[in-house]
């Protein structure tokens, strides 16, 4: 199903669209199949996300309108093909196909959470998922009618207690995992993923004495032997509770490595950390920061390799830590300049909470009713990336440099001859003109190195500053936005009485309040 989104009017705009979106989703769990009101909000939502996307992309549309993909995903799931401006990569994924390889292979991952790409960078994707479904919930009644008699029962995850009927084909599981994981698999290359980033701190999820879910890395048959895996665990969102105790203070914070489910140990190849400058063998001595930091950089530094291939990332549900990593990842690399790029902060803002957070199935209002703060966690520790340690331009900037200039030289002849072709040698050319970037945002110019006879990807010279003025912007906006609709909560008083760390920042600022009416 093609989509042309670009007629679509938008659902709202700046503070009061963004303020609307944060009230529903502190108020109701997002469901693909629920009706009523409900629908319609959702509906508005959903226009809204489209037209940000058709700025700048060309897509398709994966239908899911009544959750008999995915109840939890998106009802109308877009696969970018192709940045409508200056990038030159393309998808080479076909609608028609990825929905069929869908279809066969949502059962193989936790709640049918299928591998789906969410974000187009280079012509790669960035996709998310669940981890592996385990026996337990690979077994249960529905998951098995579903898999041998073509039935389409979304509520498999939820399984029933084995029968001894079922039981009997315990010795076929092997099979079963097989052709599930194959299918999986199958998804994976069409995708063109090679990198699957696990960031779960269990080899399995156990519950009540059963591997309900699993995951590549302990794959017994190993069928993932072929991609490239790395384990990078990272608390769950019961972990954000302590953050939210200590007033969002993130800072200091370090998880208990030694407790009894944690098994995962950090596994990452030794090729992809060497040029990141990070003694890994570190990592249980991390706070919540550090920790955050240097995964950000890993997957960033992934997605900036020379090859073509993908990336996944996944917890075990897929909607907690995921959407993080997610969500940082598509607002680092808008902030450089890479993607959506005609977007303006309120609208990237948006876009990533409503699309990569309340569609994708954050459970928001149950991890507020328990203080897991996560979500807001993710847009508040936009200030420890601002700087240009964290950009994908910058190693782009190494790579693209012509023998014998330095960036700096290359500013300077920018400013000494805008607007002109400059002769750097009889191998390179510098070309420069105004971006057509969104107006008012910020202001860069595009530096195009292209080596002679061949064409060469755009390198987009958003300075540091830029950088860290459009996710400051971002930031402020969702702590203005959030203050008024959803409101935080303090621990506990100072002894002068008064409130501490972020919660005065917000009486200074924008004002602590609690959930209003708009």
């Amino acid at each position: 199903m093609a989509a042309a989104a670009r007629g679509c009017p938008p659902a709202g705009s700046g503070d009061r669209a963004l303020a609307e979106l944060l009230l529903e989703f502190s108020r109701a769990q997002y469901r693909a199949k629920d009706g009523g009101g409900a629908a319609a909000k959702v509906e508005r939502i959903e226009r809204r996300c489209l037209e940000l996307f058709g700025r700048d992309y060309r897509y398709s549309v994966i239908p899911n309108v009544h959750g008999e993909i995915c109840a939890h995903y998106p009802r109308h799931i877009v696969l970018l093909e192709r940045d409508a401006g200056r990038d030159p990569f393309e998808s080479t994924v076909q609608v028609g196909k990825l929905q069929d390889l869908i279809n066969r292979s949502k059962m193989a991952r936790c709640r049918g959470r299928f591998v789906c790409p969410v974000i187009l960078y280079k012509g790669k994707h960035i996709c998310r998922s669940a981890t592996l479904a385990g026996w337990g919930e690979l077994y249960g009644r529905t998951g098995y009618n579903y898999i041998f008699s073509g039935g389409s029962d979304d509520a498999w995850a939820d399984a029933e207690d084995i029968s001894e009927e079922d039981s009997a084909l315990r010795n076929a599981d092997s099979q079963l995992f097989d052709k599930v994981r194959g299918h999986d698999i199958k998804l994976l290359r069409y995708l063109s993923v090679r990198y699957i980033c696990d960031l779960m701190v269990e080899n399995k999820k156990v519950k009540f004495g059963l591997n309900v879910t699993s995951s590549e890395k302990v794959d017994k048959a190993q069928r993932y032997a072929d991609f490239t895996l790395l384990s990078i665990p990272y608390p769950g969102c019961e972990f954000f509770k302590e953050y939210k105790d200590r007033d969002y203070t993130a800072e200091g914070l370090i998880f208990n490595w030694k407790q009894d489910y944690v098994d995962a140990p950090l596994s990452i190849p030794v090729s992809l950390t060497q040029s990141l400058n990070i003694d890994w063998s570190e990592y249980q001595s991390w706070d919540l920061v550090q920790q955050t930091q240097n995964y950000l950089k890993l997957l960033i530094s992934i997605i900036n390799s020379d090859d073509d291939s993908g990336l996944l990332v996944h917890c075990i549900s897929g909607w907690d830590r995921t959407p993080l990593f997610i969500s940082l990842l598509r607002l680092s690399l808008w902030a450089d300049g890479l993607i959506h790029t005609s977007l303006e902060p309120s609208e990237i803002l948006y876009l990533t909470v409503a699309y990569d957070w309340f569609l994708f199935g954050h459970m928001l209002v149950d991890r507020l009713s328990k203080g897991e703060e996560i979500f807001f966690f993710c847009f508040n520790f936009l200030k420890h990336i601002t700087s240009e340690e964290f950009s994908a331009v910058k190693s782009q900037r190494r790579k693209s440099l012509p023998p014998g200039f330095t960036l700096e030289e290359i500013c300077m002849l920018k400013q000494r001859d805008r607007g002109s072709t400059t002769s750097l040698s009889s191998d390179f050319s510098l070309g420069m003109e105004s971006s057509p970037g969104a107006a008012g945002s910020f202001t860069y110019e595009a530096v195009e190195l292209m080596p002679a006879g061949a064409q060469a990807q755009a390198a987009w010279l958003v300075s540091a500053s830029d950088r860290e003025s459009r996710l400051e912007e971002v930031r402020s906006a969702f702590l203005a936005s959030y203050s008024r609709t959803i409101g935080l909560k303090a621990v506990s008083p100072s002894p002068s009485g008064a409130i501490g760390g972020l919660l005065e920042q917000f009486v200074r600022g924008v004002g602590l309040r609690g959930s209003s009416t708009l």
